[in-house]
């Protein structure tokens, strides 16, 4: 969404998509995070939950950790490619995993970060969508932007990019995650807004610069 073919990033669109983000972040909490989060936990059924489980902030960190490892562990083990330890790292470096591992992690950092500044009350708190708490670690106050939202973006959004013909389905997947976190009644949706983007933006931003890196 953000790049060009040539793994360029497309600032204005970034530009533009930040605008737009943060006005639907202020109609979100003004006006249609409370409706929306009413309607929507109707339908929270043990399905939700699990999809929700499955594809949480811990699952994706350790998940892409372990397959850097596991891949790492191929290419020092097999015994048909004999690679200096430099070369090693280098393909390393340009598979899939790795890609997927640092989109995973900075969205991660970015994630925490914002969390912590922004403090906003979540909707289990029962208190409305405008309470702000910043600089606070309580997990109740952590509401903005959805870590599920951010990672799973920031996950499948990247291999998206290095899989474009199942793009459809990371895609359709990671807005299935995303709602999963409205549904629950632990995210209002202007939290799962902020996190997709932020999330599409790490992958983007890591895909171009790791790219560029190895030219």
């Amino acid at each position: 969404m953000f790049l060009t073919k040539d793994n360029n990033i497309k600032w204005g669109r970034i530009i533009l998509g930040t605008v737009i983000t943060v006005v639907l972040i202020l109609l979100g909490v003004i006006f249609f995070d409370e409706p929306l989060t009413r309607f929507a936990t109707q339908f929270n059924y043990d399905w939700v939950g699990y999809v929700s489980d499955v594809f949480c902030s811990k699952n994706w960190l350790f998940m892409s950790l372990l397959a850097v490892v596991v891949f790492f562990a191929r290419k020092i083990l097999r015994k048909r490619e004999k690679l200096p330890l430099k070369e090693t790292l280098l393909k390393i470096k340009s598979s899939y995993a790795f890609f997927v591992f640092c989109s995973v992690w900075v969205a991660a950092t970015v994630g925490a970060v914002l969390k912590f500044v922004i403090g906003r009350g979540r909707p289990i708190l029962d208190r409305g969508a405008d309470i702000f708490v910043p600089c606070s670690w309580d997990w109740l106050y952590n509401s903005m932007p959805s870590g599920h939202a951010l990672l799973s973006f920031a996950g499948l959004v990247m291999i998206g990019l290095l899989a474009p013909r199942a793009r459809w389905f990371t895609w359709s997947l990671a807005i299935l995650i995303g709602a999963s976190r409205v549904v629950l009644g632990v995210h209002w949706t202007s939290d799962v807004i902020l996190g997709a983007f932020v999330g599409m933006v790490c992958a983007d931003v890591v895909k171009s610069v790791l790219t560029r890196k190895m030219k």
